[in-house]
This record gives C-alpha cells, structure tokens and sequence, in this order.
C-alpha cells in the first residue's frame, strides 16, 4: 500500500521548456528508489509523453496552466524498488475509455504517446479528476536485480540541508 502522502510533489506550468528538467528528476528519482537505469528511462519517457499530451491536446499548447506531478517509492518501507506517479491537470474531460494510441499500422508521425506510456509503464490508470480535469497514474516496479536504492550522499545539513 502507498502512503498517502507523496514523496515528491511537482507543481509546473504547460510549458514544453519544463520537460527536460522534469525529465531528469523522474529519471534521478526512479533509481533512488530503486529502479534500473533503463527502468528508470521509461518511466521518464512515460512522464514526458503525458505531459507533452497534457500540454498539446488537453491544454491546447496554452501556456501558464497548471500541472501537478507526484511521486511516491514503492514497496515495504516506501522506498523500492518501484515508483508510482500521479500527473493531474485542469485540462478539459474526456471519458478515460476513449483514450487510445493510433493503430501501429497507421505509419506517420506522431500520435504514439499513449502507446508509449502503456508499453513501458506497469500500470497506466487515466481517471476524470471531480471537478476539473484529468489523472493518470503510472506504476513502474522493478523486476529485475535493481541495486537497493541509495541514500543521499553526506552533506552538511543531511539531505536538502
């Protein structure tokens, strides 16, 4: 079961500039919980995808709106080896049943990001927020032999100090 509170709460702007730095810190924290470099690499592309259809499909490519990504460690103690992430938005509704990838025989660009995020994520949960917008929960776990998570290197102050 996944504590309630989040580990990590991000609050960014519809702004594709955002992606990159999200990106990274996805891809830092999947290993620190536990994750594989490649693991941690698909969840990232998984939060890259979804946010890039937040921004461009339910957004409009508006800029200034409101995106909300949060991270929780998975497991027994909460910290691996496994990620869950939660990206909600205030984007206009739509029926989670009707979100679908393009037919893969369909060849042109674009189009595959919710194909994307379902082949490399474990779970990928679209749901109506109750007042405005949308959620969509991801879940990676690691399968294979992940190196235990590691902790936040000495520093004065301990970690974030």
């Amino acid at each position: 079961m996944t504590k309630a509170e989040p580990d990590m709460l991000l609050k960014l702007h519809s702004d594709p500039h955002c992606l990159c730095g999200v990106r990274e810190l996805i891809l830092a924290m999947g290993k620190r919980y536990g994750l594989s470099d490649e693991s941690a690499s698909r969840m990232a592309l998984a939060v890259d995808e979804a946010l890039c259809n937040i921004i461009r499909h339910g957004y409009k490519s508006a800029p200034g709106q409101p995106i909300w990504v949060r991270l929780w460690g998975l497991g027994d103690n909460g910290k691996g080896p496994g990620v869950r992430i939660e990206i909600e938005d205030e984007a206009r509704q739509i029926e989670p049943d009707t979100i679908r990838g393009r037919d893969l025989e369909d060849i042109r660009p674009g189009g595959l990001g919710v194909h994307i995020i379902r082949e490399v994520t474990d779970e990928a949960v679209y749901e109506k927020r109750p007042d405005a917008g949308m959620r969509l929960t991801l879940v990676k776990r690691e399968t294979g032999m992940a190196e235990a998570p590691t902790a936040c290197p000495p520093r004065a102050g301990g970690c974030g100090g």
